[in-house]
């Protein structure tokens, strides 16, 4: 039969996405300007296209077959964003004369509010463009929804809004230092809001990238770098990549360890994290995690052993003083050995701990109206069931 050619070709291509459910944003506008934006700067791809997935939302396709150890991105150093871009633009005396020393962190978030302010102005502008107008991390959910979380995460996820509220208010004395800069009063410009997106926005789109120290920085870690374009690959724990800036030829790169089929979705693993920290962190869980795990407080632990037992406290105390506790539910659910009758009585144990964890969050879900918030609780009783 004879070749369709390039028509047939294109065709083809379109029922095969059709039938994987994901539609090709490559025609976006807003992904147009932001490959020119990106060659203009020296990035040169040909392999990796926009899509909405119907599973993960957008994210990467590749446009061919890709091999183990085959380079899946190679952005150059001049697309990245640093904690250098900073101090080469309209920011940079400001943070040098500064003192105490602003950390790298306000340092980015400051220059991201400031260009998103800048609108049609910014040189960062397609960028900005293509980055969420807000995110799905706790900092952002309402407090009575926070309250409906288990315990243990909701603990986490109060200590990090307070973070956040204390970063906010902890530098508006360095935000006033601006005010030369607009007409307009800095403390709107670099609101609370404002500050929230752009904390956000480092926090989970950034690749590691490990800079000098320099004296106009505070001592914490100045390791963040975001990458546009490459941080549109979304998480998946189960891909193997190799990531690291390129010293030789200047670049971010990226190479799969795991085999894709043409029009497949890239994937690469932000870490080895549970959901608990993929939910804070980055604001989604994920389905068939292999490191999940379930958080039990002291409170439910202690409800289903002994009040009998004079020395539990002391027992309890001494074996979290050696990590022995961790260390044997550890032994115990992955199989390691030891004597049946413990084994028997610890799944027991951990099967009606997981039954009540299961049973109060089916309660908080009840008590959710929103359906997004819904959603979102629901993705975490994956983690929750006791036969996971």
């Amino acid at each position: 039969m004879k070749s369709k050619g390039r028509t047939g070709r294109r065709r083809k291509r379109k029922l095969m996405e059709v039938s994987a459910g994901l539609v090709n944003q490559s025609c976006d506008i807003r992904y147009i300007q932001l490959r020119k934006w990106l060659k203009n700067r020296g990035f040169l791809d040909s392999q990796l296209r926009m899509a909405h997935f119907p599973d993960t939302g957008r994210g990467l396709m590749t446009t061919r077959l890709l091999q183990p150890e085959d380079l899946i991105i190679s952005l150059p150093e001049s697309c990245l964003l640093t904690t250098e871009t900073v101090l080469k633009s309209y920011l940079g005396d400001f943070i040098r004369k500064w003192c105490p020393p602003i950390s790298p962190l306000l340092a980015l978030c400051t220059f991201l509010i400031t260009e998103r302010y800048a609108g049609d102005q910014s040189p960062w502008k397609p960028y900005i463009d293509v980055l969420p107008s807000s995110y799905d991390c706790p900092v952002y959910w309402e407090p009575e929804i926070v309250t409906l979380l288990p315990e243990p995460i909701r603990q986490r996820a109060v200590q990090q809004r307070t973070i956040l509220q204390e970063f906010y208010s902890s530098h508006l004395s360095f935000v006033r230092s601006l005010q030369p800069l607009y007409q307009e009063n800095m403390e709107n410009i670099l609101s609370y809001d404002a500050v929230r997106w752009a904390w956000c926005t480092v926090n989970t789109r950034t690749v590691y990238m490990k800079h000098a120290k320099r004296d106009c920085f505070s001592s914490e870690p100045d390791v963040y770098a975001l990458a546009p374009f490459l941080d549109l690959l979304n998480h998946s724990p189960g891909v193997q990549v190799d990531a690291a800036f390129n010293e030789e030829v200047r670049c971010y790169e990226i190479r799969t360890k795991v085999p894709y089929r043409k029009y497949d979705q890239v994937f690469i693993c932000y870490g080895h994290h549970d959901n608990q920290r993929l939910l804070l962190e980055y604001g989604f869980v994920a389905s068939n995690n292999p490191h999940r795990s379930v958080y039990v407080t002291r409170d439910v632990m202690l409800q289903f052993l002994s009040s009998t037992d004079k020395q539990l406290q002391k027992k309890w105390s001494l074996l979290k003083e050696h990590e022995f506790l961790d260390t044997y539910w550890k032994k115990v659910l992955l199989g390691s050995f030891v004597s049946e009758s413990k084994e028997q009585s610890c799944m027991e144990l951990v099967r009606k701990i997981c039954q009540q964890l299961l049973e109060q969050t089916s309660q908080a879900l009840q008590k959710v109206r929103c359906p997004a918030s819904s959603n979102t609780l629901l993705s975490l009783i994956d983690h929750f069931h006791p036969s996971s």
